[in-house]
């Protein structure tokens, strides 16, 4: 990795982190959710390193996954490392709170260890390397940091880009920053694209051609195989009633529950047996979402509330269940896409059959969107009252409606095998590394 670029890299970083430590000490005592975690991505009071002192032939592979959607396409391509190395140390880092809680919650049967991802400062890199001792650092989809791929590199341990895409808007960020982001996606052995234009993308910027590859996008195995419903959760369960017809919208940002409701409760005139079931993406938000509903007339109580009371609308403001009713749900809307949120996952209520809407807004998801609408799986809003129309043409047609889910789900079935190509691949660079 060029040199000068680091530098200055970290002169900026020593410098911000010596004007705004104060603040940030003060912003970590006082908020929980950092202090909890700050000491360790910092590299200190690891504790013992996983696997001992010693791991000889057992191949340590650390997997790094963003937030919550990244760790949902990881789901498969971990579970199956742990079953082609049922010996093997498999480490698993996300950068937030919320990524980490729901990697403990679908992978704490495969993964050896959850350690923090450390801040991009070098001598904290260094420490957090030295205790995980990684043979081969498996990144999903995004998150690259100059002083953890360049000390990778220093130590010559492999590093492989998995899942990876190049948005519209990152392309202008990785062009505009060239200098920092070149040597970045240089700095993998082989990086895995989803799309060949993704691939084309990172071409342009000057990355070698020989590191990439077209896989294709994990997401689609995890749509398949991911997603039954978790033990326990049914419609009684969440007191949805049985004869109820089911509008699952996840995974929703500020802007966009305020349509939400004012749909429904239009809705809800034509469709009496209607039921709402709103998965805030911030899951802290659900007391906030309860008063919104109240405002508009309508009943609402919490999954985290124990049920108290009844109501034709549900909050579901924890963790890790979303993707389980959807599969309860009749149909779904996906959240931060009617608002400049990059959209979120349409192939969790696809895989289980489910019709999908979504807003313009579907930058992170921008193939599979396009799949989805091609095949008659989705339908696309951009407002109110589109969003209004687009439920009652389903809500109307039952046999419309299963045949779009169908549709959606075939799309799905089609691209199986993603993962297994990823894992392949996993497989080679261990091999020869001497690891596999």
């Amino acid at each position: 990795m060029d040199m000068a670029p680091v530098f200055f890299y970290n002169l900026f970083m020593t410098v911000g982190v010596i004007v705004f430590a104060p603040l940030l000490f003060v912003k970590v005592i006082l908020t929980p959710k950092y202090r909890n975690r700050v000491g360790k991505r910092l590299g200190c009071a690891l504790g013992d390193s996983p696997g001992g002192a010693s791991s000889e032939g057992r191949p340590r592979i650390w997997v790094h996954a963003l937030s919550v959607g990244e760790v949902a396409s990881a789901r498969n391509l971990v579970q199956e490392l742990r079953r082609s190395y049922p010996l093997g140390i498999i480490l698993f880092s996300s950068a937030t709170r919320a990524g980490e809680s729901f990697a403990r919650a679908v992978l704490g049967h495969q993964v050896d260890c959850f350690l923090p991802f450390p801040f991009d400062l070098l001598w904290s890199v260094k420490r957090l390397l030295s205790w995980a001792r990684p043979d081969l650092f498996v990144l999903v989809e995004t998150d690259f940091w100059p002083n953890f791929l360049g000390e990778l590199r220093r130590r010559d341990i492999p590093s492989l880009l998995v899942n990876g895409r190049v948005s519209a808007a990152s392309l202008v960020r990785y062009r505009r920053f060239s200098w920092l982001f070149r040597p970045l996606f240089n700095s993998f052995q082989t990086l895995a694209m989803q799309t060949e234009q993704d691939a084309l993308s990172l071409r342009q910027l000057g990355v070698d051609p020989a590191c990439l590859m077209v896989l294709g996008n994990l997401k689609y195995d995890a749509a398949l195989s991911g997603g039954g419903i978790k033990q326990g959760l049914d419609r009684a369960a969440l007191q949805i009633p049985a004869q109820a017809l089911v509008w699952v919208a996840g995974s929703t940002h500020p802007g966009e529950e305020e349509l939400i409701f004012a749909a429904f409760a239009e809705l809800t005139r034509t469709f009496p047996n209607l039921f709402l079931v709103v998965a805030p993406r911030n899951v802290e938000r659900g007391a906030e979402l309860a008063a919104m509903a109240a405002r508009r007339g309508l009943s609402a109580f919490s999954r985290s509330g124990g049920f108290a009371g009844e109501g034709s609308v549900l909050i579901l403001d924890t963790l890790g269940e979303l993707a389980s009713v959807y599969a309860l749900g009749d149909l779904a809307f996906i959240g931060g896409s009617l608002v400049p949120q990059r959209g979120h996952n349409p192939l969790e209520p696809a895989g289980h059959g489910k019709p999908v809407l979504f807003g313009p807004f579907m930058e992170d998801f921008a193939e599979i969107s396009r799949d989805l609408l091609a095949v008659g799986g989705a339908r696309q809003v951009h407002d109110e009252a589109e969003l209004w129309t687009g439920l009652s043409l389903w809500l109307a047609d039952p046999a419309e409606r299963e045949r779009a889910g169908r549709q959606a789900q075939g799309l799905i079935a089609a691209r199986r095998g993603v993962t297994e190509a990823h894992l392949a691949l996993i497989r080679r660079v261990l091999a020869q590394e001497g690891r596999g």
